[in-house]
C-alpha cells in the first residue's frame, strides 16, 4: 500500500509520485491519467518544464471522471530562476496555466547565489499561504548553508528539499542536516538518469529479489525516507515503478547500495553543483 509521509506543517504528502521532467503537455496528460488509475497520487511538475497545461488538465480530467478527489491528489510545481524577484506574480501564472484552486507544494526551483534573490523569492511565497492557494512551500537544490540563510532571513523552515539523489551519490550528510530541521528529503533524478539501473549492485539485488533495477531503487529511496518522484511515460513503466509496496530491501541490501557512493561524494553528481550554478552575468 502506498505510503505517506507527514510534512513539517502537517500536510501528508504521498511518499511516491509521478515526475514529469521533459515531457510534452500531451505526454504529461497521458501519463498522469494512467498513473492517477495505477495509484498514484503525488505528481510534480515545473514552471521550466512548460507542461503545466497538460499537468492541470489531466488532473481536472481526472477529477471531473470520479477517478479521484482533487484533496486526494498532491500538486507539485516550482518558481523558475529568472522570476525569483517577482515570485507572487509567477505563481500566479503558474496556478493559472494549471488551471488549478489551489498547489499543495510551491518549491524555489534553483537557489541561484550568484543572483542572491532566493530568500526574498521564498519570502514572497510565503505571503500566498495565508491567500489560500498554496498549502506548503519548499526548496530545490538548496545545500547546508543556503538553508541555514533562507531560514535565518526568512523565519521559515521550508517543508521539503528537493534534490538530486540517486544510488551512487546519496547525499547522507544533507539529508541529515535537512532531517535535524525538519525538512523531508525528495529525490530527483532517482534512477541515477537511468544509469544506475545497470550497475552492477542494483542488477545482482534485482534478481536476488525477483524485481527489477527500477524496483529496488525505487524501495531504497523510501526505506531511506526520501519523497521519491521516478518519471516514465511508458504505461507498463508507471505500473512497474508503483509495484514497490509489497516487499523490503533487508539492512545489507540497503547497505550494499549505500556503500555504492564514492569516496569523494561530489563524484557522484550528474547534474549542476548548485553551490556554482547557474552564473549570473
Amino acid at each position: 500500500m502506498a505510503t505517506s509521509l507527514t510534512l513539517n506543517d502537517g500536510s501528508p504528502v504521498p511518499q511516491l509520485g509521478l515526475g514529469v521532467y521533459k515531457m510534452s503537455n500531451d505526454e504529461a496528460y497521458s501519463a498522469i491519467r494512467h498513473a492517477i488509475e495505477v495509484g498514484y497520487r503525488h505528481i510534480d511538475t515545473a514552471a521550466l518544464y512548460n507542461n503545466e497545461v497538460g499537468v492541470g488538465k489531466a488532473v481536472n480530467d481526472a477529477v471531473a471522471a470520479g477517478d479521484v478527489s482533487r484533496e486526494e491528489l498532491f500538486v507539485t510545481t516550482k518558481l523558475w530562476n529568472d522570476q525569483h524577484h517577482q515570485a507572487e506574480v509567477a505563481f500566479q501564472q503558474s496556478l493559472e496555466r494549471l488551471n488549478l484552486d489551489y498547489i499543495d507544494l510551491y518549491l524555489v526551483h534553483w537557489p541561484v547565489p550568484a543572483q542572491g534573490l532566493a530568500n526574498q523569492a521564498f519570502s514572497s511565497m510565503a505571503k500566498l499561504q495565508g491567500m489560500g492557494t498554496v498549502q506548503s512551500l519548499g526548496v530545490c537544490n538548496f545545500y547546508e548553508e543556503a538553508l541555514e540563510s533562507l531560514i535565518a532571513e526568512c523565519g521559515i523552515t521550508p517543508a521539503v528539499n528537493q534534490v538530486e539523489l540517486h544510488p551512487g551519490f546519496s547525499q547522507k550528510p544533507l539529508r541529515e542536516f535537512n532531517e535535524g530541521l525538519g525538512i523531508l528529503t525528495e529525490a530527483w533524478s532517482p534512477l541515477g538518469r537511468g544509469a544506475n539501473i545497470e550497475d552492477p549492485t542494483i542488477v545482482s539485488l534485482a534478481e536476488e529479489l525477483g524485481r527489477t533495477p527500477a524496483q529496488v531503487i525505487i524501495r531504497w529511496h523510501l526505506q531511506l525516507g526520501n519523497i521519491v518522484i521516478p518519471k516514465s511515460v511508458t504505461p507498463a513503466r508507471i505500473e512497474e515503478n508503483f509495484d514497490v509496496f509489497s516487499f523490503e530491501l533487508t539492512p545489507a541490501q540497503m547497505d550494499s547500495i549505500n556503500a555504492m557512493d564514492p569516496e569523494d561524494p561530489e563524484a557522484g553528481r550528474m547534474s549542476n553543483n548548485p553551490r556554482l550554478w547557474p552564473e549570473v552575468s
